[in-house]
């Protein structure tokens, strides 16, 4: 993806040669992070695209904001509110995705069984994050995927680290229960609210 990526055009011009190099040196390698986090947070590969194309071309023309030389959390951030900006184009504030899958992993499967186990957890994985809301759906990303730290993960959100842990801690336990096939309205259905 960074091969596709670059500054260029006008954005390119309005960066000074000093300028140029500092931000090829500063942003353009975490240009497969930003577009894996666009991936997972717009669900599409040609939309992210879009988006990392639109964050870069903000990123050249705010390059002055940049203060020290760790661009990722920066980028991340503008990556994060081009893609949101993209969501809300798109459909209703509010809008949530219903997820009902039954996860059927065999643990004693050999050759090709275990290959094709392995791409049905894949897809799972895959469905089960794509399926959470977009606040919980980012951090696992950038945490997850990414490696950001909780505090680089707080600069991108623009929340304090307590929400990104709290954020963080909802996510995978909504991922588990999505990867066992369970609803958080299953359970209570099954115990009739009871608290035997």
């Amino acid at each position: 993806m960074a091969d596709d990526i670059q500054a260029s055009g006008p954005a390119r011009a309005a960066l000074s040669a000093r300028e140029l190099e500092r931000f090829e040196r500063c942003v353009l390698p975490h240009l497969d992070a930003a577009w894996n986090l666009a991936r997972h947070m717009l669900r599409d590969a040609h939309e992210a695209e879009d988006a990392v194309q639109e964050a870069m071309l903000r990123a050249c023309r705010h390059f002055g904001g940049l203060r020290g030389v760790d661009g990722r959390p920066w980028l991340m951030a503008i990556v994060r509110n081009t893609c949101l900006t993209q969501l809300r184009r798109r459909r209703p504030a509010g809008q949530a995705v219903e997820f009902d899958e039954e996860a059927h992993t065999p643990e004693t499967a050999a050759g090709p069984e275990l290959e094709l186990a392995r791409v049905r957890a894949s897809d799972s994985v895959r469905e089960a994050l794509a399926a959470l809301a977009i606040e919980f759906r980012e951090v696992i990303v950038l945490r997850e995927l990414e490696g950001l730290s909780y505090r680089e993960i707080a600069t991108v959100i623009d929340a304090p680290i307590g929400t990104v842990m709290s954020r963080l801690s909802r996510a995978r336990h909504q991922l588990a229960c999505a990867l066992r096939g369970e609803t958080a309205g299953r359970e209570a259905a099954e115990h009739g609210g009871d608290a035997s």
